[in-house]
């Protein structure tokens, strides 16, 4: 099997050791092994795109410039790329170095300049000797009736006419990078790429009109009109769909891994869920009622559960979650609930608090704060099997965490935790007894397409109904020169006692940008309001953190200035109304999140969306929407919508995948293909032994899913 080859690579990540295969080793080099890639040019190669060679195969072109046009000079048009043959007539130094040096040229038809700043004149003389026929080519424009071309991108002697590049491919950038740079660098990596074994069915190939995968991959970067670099190109479509078939064979494969360990069947009596329903304040919704019969339904089977419970924010997921762990409890066995942060960990912990102690149960609290004494008599009791119920952070993953019969895991917020983590968590059971039942909820909505992406690997139940009491949100855009009118109404509902969220803009990559707005806000709003005014950012320590979480929860602070950078994830029912500073700037899941936090107490609650004019067409759609409708899924399908071929903003701020050359949005067909064809390929081989099982073990390997070959039998 190819990851079993002696010619393989270890490839250390963490504690995990895979091994790759020998025919992709120049594919994952350091890009520093690619001519003219030094430690300088790595480093801003890195960060636009990645450290190694196969991070360039999927940086793809996003414009081109066509150097086909050759006019005469008298037929040149400026403002337009144009390649011209002309005679080297006479340079004009310049007298003083903060002027342009000149190269006045000519054809038959007429004359132009070529204008050079901060030029080396024996570099000049050498590339464009007088009285020598030369290629220019680069973009016109006129000045003072002279026809110009600044700096020209390629100068080259008829006998080099074939070195030029007629369809030049268009790179994005950073700073400190040019074109020229990287598409060196691009194409010396492409063109180098290895011919790998086919992995997808020729006859699917040949009927979709699609290459192979190295032809496709130089076709990519090789565009030669506007429509090769949309997503429907077909070498798009087809590295698109390669990129799919990694992802759900990678997602399949750790299902069935999960699924492979025993399970066992948990039945509860319905004892404890009888006195918890008495000590709730309300009925459940029947959404909720549906999703937890699904539940049981896996729990009780012999199979192991993977679930993921997908509701909108104030849905409520967690009362669904504790149900389903009264259930484990009823059975005999322990459950744990895993949160990926301190602040959400402890905010579960307090509500499920009181409903576990009506039903008689013992709940713990154990995160990456418990230390000495404290924690080894909790870690003692929680092995001996005292504690019933445990919520947690990531400190339950360590080693001397042991359970005495573990068997529902429920973790929050998914895709925090990575598929490792979630293996981690659910082998803490004890395999005699069978492994743990695994149930994942996100608050996230995620549209249908995207969230076979995140969890093609799981059942999905869907809490579609809000709590009886749920007051719909105010929610308003205002223009952010009535910032004076928006601090008005902050004031009357804080000296009538109500509490206030205040999110600061989001600075694209600049924490510390972020970071001043949240405390120049913080000042103002201090100055009118005093001490009851907190800040909460993502370089303070964890405990003033948590303190000012607490102090506003408890009111003893009112008005709570955040940035981005956290999780505003208190549960305040008494928190009204939520500011949004440029919200322009926020995708719609996580503006939606936001004010998610407000109206959960049976009060009506505000949301003000304060933005920059002009708004963009995008911009304008996305406040629309948030104004036109609360429901979270609408919302994710609307956000994907208007995302279309662009940069999957909502992906990336709710922590699903990201992909290098899919686009969600424009490939949604090729999704359900990968998906059907991924199962049928386990069914057909099991362990990818095959011809083509193996070709599909390099694809796991090239987009980087090698955790997933490990879960094969053989590998």
């Amino acid at each position: 099997m190819a990851c079993r080859r002696s010619t393989g690579r270890n490839i250390h990540s963490g504690s995990r050791t895979t091994m790759r295969p020998e025919i992709l080793f120049s594919t994952f080099k350091p890009v520093t092994s690619l001519p003219g890639v030094g430690p300088r040019l790595a480093r801003l190669v890195e960060k636009l795109a990645g450290a190694r060679v196969a991070d360039l195969y999927w940086h793809l072109p996003s414009a081109l410039i066509d150097r086909r046009h050759r006019p005469a000079v008298a037929e040149a048009v400026p403002g337009e790329i144009a390649t011209i043959t002309v005679t080297v007539n006479q340079h004009y130094p310049p007298a003083n170095k903060r002027l342009p040096y000149k190269v006045r040229c000519s054809d038959a038809t007429g004359t132009m300049t070529l204008v050079f700043f901060h030029a080396h004149a024996d570099y000049l003389m050498r590339v464009l000797p007088v009285g020598e026929k030369r290629i220019v080519s680069g973009r016109l424009d006129r000045f003072q009736d002279e026809l110009q071309m600044s700096h020209p991108d390629h100068i080259v002697s008829e006998a080099e006419a074939d070195t030029l590049p007629l369809v030049e491919p268009i790179y994005p950038l950073t700073a400190g990078l040019s074109q020229k740079q990287l598409a060196k660098a691009v194409q010396a990596a492409v063109s180098d790429a290895p011919d790998l074994p086919e992995w997808q069915d020729a006859a699917w190939l040949k009927r979709e009109n699609l290459q192979g995968w190295r032809e496709a991959l130089s076709a990519a970067h090789a565009p030669q009109s506007p429509a090769d670099l949309l997503p429907e190109a077909p070498p798009r479509r087809r590295l698109a769909y390669d990129e799919l078939l990694a992802n759900q064979l990678a997602l399949l494969l750790v299902r069935r891994s999960l699924k492979r360990i025993a399970g066992r069947s948990l039945v509860g009596d319905g004892r404890l869920r009888a006195r918890v329903a008495d000590a709730l304040p309300y009925s459940l919704t029947n959404a909720q009622r549906q999703s937890l019969a699904e539940i049981d339904a896996d729990m009780a089977s012999d199979g192991r559960m993977l679930r993921l419970l997908q509701g909108d924010v104030g849905s409520g997921k967690t009362v669904v979650a504790l149900f389903a762990m009264l259930t484990a409890v009823e059975a005999g066995a322990q459950a744990a609930m895993m949160a990926p942060t301190e602040i959400l960990a402890r905010q579960h912990f307090e509500t499920l608090r009181p409903l576990a102690e009506a039903a008689g149960l013992r709940i713990e609290c154990l995160t990456g704060r418990a230390k000495g004494k404290a924690k080894q008599a909790l870690v003692e009791e929680l092995a001996a099997g005292a504690i019933d119920l445990l919520v947690g952070t990531h400190a339950v993953f360590q080693e001397d965490v042991v359970f005495r019969d573990l068997g529902l895991v429920v973790i929050d917020e998914q895709h925090r935790f990575g598929v490792h983590q979630r293996l981690m968590l659910s082998g803490k059971a004890d395999k005699e007894r069978g492994g743990a039942d695994v149930m994942v909820m996100t608050a996230t909505p995620i549209p249908r397409t995207l969230a076979l992406t995140a969890y093609g690997d799981m059942e999905v139940s869907r809490l579609t109904e809000k709590p009886p009491g749920r007051q719909p949100v105010d929610t308003r855009a205002l223009p952010l020169d009535r910032l004076g009118d928006v601090i008005d109404a902050v004031s009357r509902k804080y000296r009538s006692g109500g509490r206030v969220y205040w999110v600061c803009p989001l600075v694209a990559e600049s924490e510390l940008v972020d970071l001043a707005a949240a405390e120049e806000r913080y000042g103002g709003l201090r100055e009118m309001f005093g001490e009851d005014v907190g800040l909460v950012h993502g370089k303070m320590p964890a405990a003033e953190k948590d303190k000012a979480m607490a102090d506003f929860a408890a009111g003893r602070i009112k008005v709570l200035v955040s940035t981005t950078v956290i999780e505003v994830g208190v549960d305040v029912p008494e928190a009204t109304v939520m500011v949004i500073e440029h919200a322009e700037r926020f995708g719609l899941a996580q503006l939606h999140q936001l004010r998610g936090r407000v109206g959960r107490g049976g009060l009506a609650g505000t949301c003000l969306l304060l933005y920059t004019p002009p708004l963009g067409e995008t911009a304008r759609a996305r406040l629309n929407v948030m104004r036109e409708t609360e429901d979270g899924f609408v919302i994710a399908e609307e956000d994907l919508r208007l995302r279309g071929a662009g940069e999957l903003l909502g992906t990336r701020q709710s922590g699903l995948p990201s992909f290098r050359v899919a686009d969600i949005a424009a490939h949604a067909d090729l999704l359900g293909v990968a998906r059907d064809d991924a199962r049928l390929v386990l069914e057909r081989d099991p362990d990818l032994g095959g011809d083509r099982g193996r070709a599909l073990r390099v694809l796991l390997y090239l987009f980087e899913r090698d955790a997933a070959v490990r879960y094969l039998r053989s590998g």
